[in-house]
């Protein structure tokens, strides 16, 4: 394990990764940039939140109450490093466990909103993962958690009309609006990411919780390829 100190884009905040096997990705900054957080709000929860990029981007946006879910024991420890950098302790707080497992920290009813940078891949018990270290195979496969589990335990902490904001592969969009449906989650916004001029690659969703049906907004395309900063890319 090799642990650097970077600085996170143009925040003005640091955050500790390992160069070996775990550094977050360019999702996580879009996830956060996604995110709108109003005057109302108080209490955010991060699922699968990594070394914690979403939770610290967020805290530049309002002062609200975040709580980030790191499964890794790593990789959590991480997050933690970077709070304490940062002197976000008193914004911010981590809880090593499975999102699974929300029932025991969070009370239900009490979130205004889920952000979740999934593993994006489904595990498949024939599949060998042995190029790649368990710490990135968990990361990046549902291994330990997977779509339904996230509805599962969003449903169960976001209040009434809570918004859920998660980013995923397109290519498992379907998936996702049927998961969506089934937990009772309307969907309300798409953002389509390119990383070239052919096809999306990501996309970004916002679903409230017991939301009416209707009024879907699909926000024009957006490619980062050669973007510089991705600091206020979606809202100004």
């Amino acid at each position: 394990m090799t642990i650097v100190k970077n600085d996170l884009y143009d925040y003005g905040l640091y955050i500790y990764q390992d160069n070996d096997n775990f550094k977050f990705s360019l999702d996580s900054i879009l996830l956060a940039e996604f995110v709108d957080v109003s005057k109302k709000m108080d209490t955010i929860v991060d699922f699968c939140s990594g070394n914690c990029p979403v939770p610290l981007i967020l805290s530049t946006k309002k002062k609200v109450d975040i709580i980030g879910i790191e499964i890794q024991e790593n990789i959590y420890n991480l997050a933690c490093k970077s709070i304490e950098e940062n002197n976000l302790n008193n914004r911010i707080k981590m809880i090593n466990d499975s999102i699974k497992n929300v029932k025991k920290y969070i009370k239900d009813e009490s979130v205004d909103i889920v952000t979740c940078n999934p593993p994006y891949f489904k595990y498949n018990e024939g599949v060998s993962l042995t190029n790649i270290s368990m710490e990135k195979a968990i990361a990046r496969h549902e291994i330990e958690m997977n779509l339904e589990d996230i509805m599962i335990s969003a449903r169960y902490i976001l209040k009434n009309r809570g918004i859920l904001y998660l980013v995923h592969r397109c290519d498992r969009l379907e998936e996702i609006i049927v998961m969506l449906n089934k937990y009772h989650f309307s969907m309300k916004e798409l953002q389509f990411i390119y990383t070239n001029d052919n096809e999306a690659s990501m996309v970004l969703i916002k679903a409230i919780k017991n939301g009416n049906i209707g009024s879907l907004i699909v926000n024009k395309g957006i490619n980062v390829a050669n973007m510089n900063s991705y600091k206020g890319i979606f809202r100004g």
